[in-house]
């Protein structure tokens, strides 16, 4: 573990512990001014004079918010921040000190707070208006210091009803959810920290590690590397949980049915219709807050749905700002996958990775209708295990990429192994696209109509045997 992750584990339990004081502060005006200052005080620990590209990014976005057209401030406010973070990790071609990581993280989700509430006032949702949004509360609404550093991504609107409606904070149920997530830290810690000292990333990128090792080491580099990179995301995702449910931000009632990053989806007038004594007598959700699905990620049987469950709040943001508004379906997949590549940062490593899931997901189409569909039982059981292997094969072999970052060395690994995740690719595609006709061709035969008399029938009993599909739908 080097010393940026210790920063950030710090600054993460400080947050934590912050929380049990910040939660009882009354005064709600006091309350937000407090959050900001802790938050901005955070800004500029990790930042020092760098602060002034998150004071820039938010100075700039509140006048294109405030003062632009409403039905193009959201797309000004997009250029705008993207092309500002594109300036900020490039600043030493323009002689200007490069910011340190942890301020690249503050830069990140400021951009996605600029554009997503640029995009709440273009859609006038929730009586976002002018007399009410000014720049001192896109200011507190940047810099409160509940996910200033880590997330999770949260809308303006939640924001706004944490202060406005401070009784659900105090009514939650929060030191149960908080032990509930915080209990499985030490676990992924010490496996973290298992995998990363036997099997570091920096091995990768030794002259032993190409010439000493042998071709199937290499290649099977990718599944240790993508163990450990999911210990540490899970760390830092679950602790940024923590930090707002120890502060109640981000509960509703349960009968909202509140979803990550959006918030309450159902009887939204009754929240603001109920009485103390309704409110005491009813129970609480943490979802909105809701970032990563753990269990889901790891054993979900398909590369679509185990998407949904990382960075879950991040994934809404993507979802609602690029995927549902842009306006080639054919083409909307890769372009969210490409903005989010865009977002994590320049190394050609990040685009090669997440560029390259859209491409995955053809493939395991194909194989969710061979293995899957119309298995019923034990069979089904063993079919989702071999989806699960499939899975998590391409996600390491993507993720690889993530991780080496430059050019130079993502295509000196696969070069090394002669780029037999592509070729598995291929092989797999032509494969299962051949199986596919050729059970069509069976079915669709006079004799299988011989064999299968009951045809509706069995057809009726594969539909029900079907996998949901949650993920993105790609057209």
């Amino acid at each position: 573990m080097d010393l940026e992750d210790i920063v950030y584990l710090v600054l993460l339990f400080a947050s934590i512990v912050f929380g049990l004081v910040y939660r009882e502060i009354e005064d709600q005006r006091t309350k937000k001014l407090v959050g900001t200052v802790v938050g901005l005080f955070v800004t500029f620990m990790v930042s020092g004079f760098h602060i002034v590209h998150s004071f820039i990014t938010v100075f700039i976005n509140s006048l294109i918010i405030l003062h632009l057209d409403k039905r193009k401030c959201h797309l000004i406010s997009f250029a705008f921040s993207f092309l500002y973070l594109l300036f900020f990790r490039t600043t030493e071609y323009f002689g200007i000190p490069y910011p340190p990581d942890h301020t690249n993280l503050i830069q990140m989700m400021l951009t996605l707070k600029m554009v997503g509430l640029a995009l709440e006032l273009n859609n006038g949702e929730d009586d976002i208006k002018e007399d009410t949004l000014t720049i001192e509360e896109i200011f507190h609404y940047s810099f409160n210091y509940i996910g200033v550093l880590t997330g999770p991504y949260i809308r303006y609107k939640t924001f706004r009803d944490y202060f406005e409606k401070s009784s659900f904070a105090k009514l939650a149920d929060w030191k149960q959810i908080t032990l509930q997530k915080i209990k499985f830290i030490p676990l992924y810690a010490i496996l973290f920290l298992a995998a990363s000292s036997t099997w570091p990333l920096s091995y990768a990128k030794t002259d032993e590690f190409y010439e000493e090792r042998s071709l199937l080491y290499r290649f099977w580099y990718i599944w240790p590397n993508f163990f450990t990179f999911r210990m540490r995301l899970y760390i830092g995702l679950v602790l940024s949980e923590c930090v707002c449910t120890v502060a109640g931000f981000g509960a509703y009632p349960e009968f909202a049915e509140p979803k990550p990053a959006h918030g309450p989806s159902k009887e939204l007038k009754r929240l603001d219709e109920m009485t103390e004594k309704e409110q005491k007598e009813i129970g609480y959700s943490f979802e909105t807050i809701h970032n990563v699905n753990p269990y889901g990620a790891e054993f979900c049987p398909t590369f679509r749905e185990s998407m949904k469950h990382w960075n879950m709040c991040i994934q809404y943001w993507l979802a609602v700002n690029v995927y549902k508004r842009f306006p080639s379906k054919r083409y909307r997949t890769f372009v969210t996958m490409f903005v989010s590549a865009v977002w994590h940062g320049v190394y050609t490593g990040y685009y090669v990775c997440l560029c390259g899931a859209p491409f995955v997901l053809p493939i395991e189409d194909v194989y969710v209708k061979l293995v899957l569909k119309g298995r019923t039982g034990k069979t089904l059981y063993w079919c989702e295990w071999f989806m699960v292997v499939f899975k998590m094969f391409f996600f390491s072999y993507l993720s690889i990429a993530f991780h080496l970052l430059s050019l130079d060395w993502v295509m000196h690994y696969y070069n090394s192994i002669y780029h037999i995740g592509l070729i598995i690719s291929v092989l797999l595609y032509v494969a299962g696209i051949a199986l596919l006709k050729l059970r069509k061709r069976r079915t669709t035969s006079p004799t299988a109509a011989v064999r299968s008399p009951n045809k509706d029938a069995d057809d009726n009993e594969r539909k029900t045997t079907t996998m949901t599909d949650n993920g993105i739908k790609t057209d």
